[in-house]
């Protein structure tokens, strides 16, 4: 099997574990990587790793290298939007069957899944929604009929179902990972509340620094990531005296979790964030918006308390509750690993797309089989 990451975090940490269970099952698995930062981590772990840059979309140079590389490859498996558009034809070309998953929509629909009559982001145009909507994704259905393509959500497969992609060719195959602790630790005094994400309009990161302003206990707020509002919501938090550390982009965000003692998902949409998967695998009790496939992680009041996007006070009045009862943000945290680990396991997700692969390969198979379950 062969597999390209994107440059995404989300997708990155997804591939970092996918690949790595896959060949603990006896597949062969190439990482194809367009950069030496990315390729180094799959090498750390064991995979084999090529570095084989694709500068853009329309990177036929690229393209051509990428295709040497190709060849003999059983399973061609894409995991974003230039490595899908460059790579999925070379490989049929070259006989193997191809899977591509879909990681998110282009941000500036993205909040529609569920939410139709949304507004759209600042600084989208109408005629921008329109093409995504009505030309984009109609393209990404003609290259999903050359195989099959895999989306985290339910919410999200069935926006592409809506919009073209051939119901078929969908499969749902949550992203998994390894549960690292089952028991909350003690938390602090102030209690910290921590996020992590690039530094955009979509994660509402202004939202969260409303909300904990609005928070009736003493909190300490973490921030992790950065992006092109750190500037300005470093000044929100002045502004709103939030005692808040802006900590910039870390190299291995599982490892600062244990810094915190709730984590905060505050985003306006998300397909099925890895970042909060992360989190519930360390045992930290969870706040979240209900956006995309988060319900489906989540369950509201059991594994995590679930706001609406937008909702700054819905959000101040989650964190209370969890800063006021410490039974309550015991129970959801250990109700959170357990969930990961009984439904979200990296074992789990690999068994289930080794299926995938398999049946693509069986040759009367059809993608039909597993499709949308």
């Amino acid at each position: 099997m062969v597999t390209l990451p994107s440059a995404g975090l989300g997708p990155v940490t997804h591939l970092l574990a996918l690949a790595p269970a896959v060949a603990r099952h006896g597949v062969e698995v190439c990482v194809l990587c367009a950069c030496e930062e990315v390729a180094r981590s799959f090498c750390e772990s064991g995979v084999k790793t090529v570095v084989v840059p694709l500068r853009h979309k329309l990177d036929l140079a690229g393209a051509a290298r990428l295709r040497l590389h190709l060849r003999g490859a059983t399973v061609v498996h894409t995991h974003d939007r230039r490595a899908g558009l460059l790579a999925r034809p070379a490989a049929r070309l070259l006989g193997a069957r191809v899977v591509h998953t879909y990681h998110g929509l282009p941000h500036e629909i993205a909040h529609r899944v569920g939410r139709p009559d949304a507004p759209l982001p600042p600084g989208v145009s109408p005629a921008r929604a329109w093409w995504l909507t009505h030309g984009y994704l109609r393209i990404e259905a003609a290259l999903g009929r050359l195989g099959a393509v895999v989306v985290p959500s339910r919410a999200v497969a069935d926006f592409l179902a809506q919009h073209g992609l051939d119901r078929r060719r969908l499969h749902v195959i949550p992203n998994g990972i390894d549960v690292r602790r089952t028991e909350p630790a003690p938390a602090r005094d102030p209690l910290v509340v921590g996020t992590a994400g690039v530094l955009q309009h979509r994660k509402g990161i202004d939202v969260l620094l409303e909300a904990c302003a609005k928070v009736q206990a003493p909190i300490r707020l973490e921030l992790f990531g950065d992006g092109p509002l750190r500037g300005k919501l470093e000044r929100q938090a002045a502004a709103l005296g939030i005692d808040a550390v802006f900590h910039g982009q870390v190299a291995n965000m599982r490892d600062r979790l244990p810094e915190l003692d709730v984590f905060l998902l505050s985003s306006r949409d998300e397909n099925f964030p890895m970042a909060l998967l992360e989190a519930m695998a360390a045992a930290l009790p969870v706040v979240a918006t209900r956006v995309g496939g988060v319900a489906e992680l989540v369950e509201d009041g059991v594994s995590g308390l679930l706001v609406e996007p937008v909702d700054a006070d819905g959000t101040a009045a989650a964190l209370d509750a969890l800063a006021s009862n410490v039974p309550l943000r015991e129970r959801v945290a250990r109700a959170g690993a357990r969930r990961v680990a009984e439904r979200f396991s990296d074992e789990s997700m690999a068994r289930r797309m080794i299926e995938l692969y398999e049946e693509l390969c069986r040759p009367t198979g059809s993608p039909a089989r597993n499709a949308i379950r």
